[in-house]
This record gives structure tokens, sequence and C-alpha cells, in this order.
């Protein structure tokens, strides 16, 4: 069974610059793997603190990374940033 994404406004932004910086094709694979199952592993992932506790992060590559939340009851991942967590 797959999970719904929803994406934030800043996430959105995010992507066009993903595009643009040639990493889309890594980040499209990180996003059909939680799709299917947000706890999978491989690749690993951290479960964030601070502001973002209650969120994960996965490496896009060794800059950027994938943050979402996982919201079980309604089955739907909301992907928070896909660019990087320190902004």
């Amino acid at each position: 069974m797959t999970w719904t994404l929803r994406y934030t406004k800043q996430a959105q932004r995010d992507a066009k610059k993903l595009a643009a910086s040639g990493l889309k094709a890594s980040a499209k694979s990180l996003l059909d793997l939680i799709q299917h199952d947000p706890f999978r592993r491989p690749p690993p992932f951290e479960n964030l603190i601070g502001d973002l506790a209650g969120a994960y992060s996965r490496r896009i590559n060794i800059q950027h990374r994938l943050v979402y939340q996982v919201l079980p009851d309604e089955h739907q991942i909301k992907v928070l940033r896909l660019w990087s967590h320190y902004d």
C-alpha cells in the first residue's frame, strides 16, 4: 500500500532548485521509496530534534536532505524540505 505525498510550499520551491542542480533523479528515487514505506532501510534516516522534532531526514547527497513527517492517521507523508534542513 502506498502513502500519499503532500508537499509544503517550501518543498515545492526546493524541488525547482533540485531540478536545476541535477539532483532530481536522486530525490525522486527517495520519494518513491518513502511513498511505499517511510521507515524502510537502507538508506538510513535520522529522527530530527528541535524545531523539526517528529520529522525524519534522508540524504539526497552529501549536502542536501529530504525532510518529511509521517502522518499515520491520514496515511500521508508531508514533505517539508528537499534542499536542506539547516536553512
